[in-house]
């Protein structure tokens, strides 16, 4: 389709690749600029609820995913010291009926080299490696970008899927300022084979208590369980996912916490420590030609599991409004953001509820913790803090000016 833009992507990222394939389905031209010489994408486990996998599917990849992922019959909360159990909800084909899609758990570096691939066979050479973006300006015939050995690079429109660092972001609207969250992450991969069946069954599980959770669940087809663990603690402010940390200093971490916690530490291959940054929501995303999409505009704690599906579902609403409104891209950039804004920044919030809530100092108590539990993942309030998630549909939502208020 010749009238149709040629879209300029910063990253290769899950959201930037989403973007582009979304695009290239409906007849635009794509040209994606990504600053690593490789595409390897770090990393452990992702969580991809029926509003990510329904798009997903919808962009003719439903089989690769399957093939890739790992499919939880349900998920469930277990108390730190007891260890006793509490349905969050059921999944598999209650997801199906209820949702219209399955509920995934999938290897992030797994789900990445896919959409590489989907990228590589619908337009070869798209992906632009060791292409930094540094630079852009604007004028009336497109945006025109530099990479950071020199190299230009036109299009009509640029989009910054370029994470929470964002150079596109930076150049538009400033860095963003970070705020560290007083919270430290240990993530980590256990081979299947070192754990005992117990903890094999095929339920994801939010293990909750005072100032500290512990979320594990299996990934690639069940071969591998990831673990996250996150901890209140003020002295470690690295925002790095490759900083290696010790099994001793782990399990210090999670002192007095039931044994099939610390046989997971136990059998992690590297433990890896990040500090958690906070970033405020921005309340503009685009300017000119130029728009953002995913952690460069809305960078979200990872505490209700959607930080890649509003990324996956920022490319493709991105994608129906150039689609619905070309030539006029301001307009279909100001119907995106309109589209978006709502739906993320709350998604930002109820990240940090839920992160309150997984670390409630009243399960330090014996005689309170049981109560406070099943009063907080009572099926209502769990019913209201997750149906809102997993019933939109990107890829079907109205686009009209009407709708916009009609999105939460």
């Amino acid at each position: 389709m010749a009238d149709r833009a040629k879209v300029i992507i910063g990253g290769a990222g899950i959201g930037g690749l989403i973007a582009a394939l979304a695009l290239i389905e409906r007849g635009f031209e794509v040209e994606i600029h990504e600053q690593a010489p490789e595409l390897k994408e770090i990393g452990a486990g992702l969580q991809l609820a029926a509003n990510s996998t329904r798009l997903i599917i919808d962009i003719g990849l439903g089989r690769e995913l399957a093939d890739i992922s790992w499919e939880p019959q349900g998920k469930e909360i277990r108390l730190w010291s007891t260890g006793r159990v509490w349905t969050l909800f059921d999944l598999a084909q209650e997801s199906v009926d209820r949702f219209g899609a399955p509920y995934y758990m999938v290897h992030r570096a797994d789900l990445h080299q896919m959409l590489v691939d989907a990228v590589d066979k619908r337009a070869p050479g798209a992906i632009r490696l060791s292409s930094r973006i540094i630079d852009f300006i604007e004028d009336d015939r497109g945006v025109h970008v530099v990479n950071a050995d020199g190299r230009r690079f036109s299009g009509d429109l640029l989009i910054g899927a370029d994470g929470v660092h964002s150079a596109v972001r930076g150049k538009i609207f400033g860095a963003a300022k970070p705020e560290y969250t007083g919270l430290m992450v240990w993530r980590g991969i256990i081979p299947a084979k070192k754990l005992p069946e117990h903890l094999l069954r095929q339920v994801g599980t939010n293990w909750v208590g005072p100032n500290r959770h512990v979320i594990q669940y299996m990934v690639r087809r069940g071969e591998l369980m990831n673990f996250v663990g996150v901890v209140e603690r003020g002295d470690w402010t690295v925002e790095s996912w490759t900083a290696a940390g010790s099994h001793a200093e782990c399990h210090a971490d999670f002192e007095g916490w039931h044994e099939d916690v610390h046989t997971m530490i136990e059998n992690i291959e590297v433990p890896y420590k990040w500090a958690l940054i906070g970033r405020a929501p921005m309340q503009a995303w685009s300017e000119g030609r130029t728009t953002l999409l995913g952690d460069a505009c809305h960078p979200t704690l990872p505490f209700l599991a959607q930080g890649a599906g509003m990324a996956i579902e920022d490319g493709v609403v991105l994608a129906r409004c150039l689609d619905a409104f070309w030539p006029d891209y301001e307009t279909a950039l100001l119907r995106y953001e309109a589209l978006r804004l709502e739906r993320t920044s709350r998604v930002v919030t109820g990240s940090l509820e839920n992160g309150r809530r997984f670390h409630n100092p009243e399960m330090a108590n014996k005689e309170t913790a049981e109560a406070y539990v099943t009063r907080e993942w009572r099926g209502d309030r769990v019913n209201a803090r997750y149906n809102w998630l997993f019933e939109y549909d990107a890829s079907s939502v109205p686009l009209n000016e009407k709708s916009v208020a009609e999105i939460s």
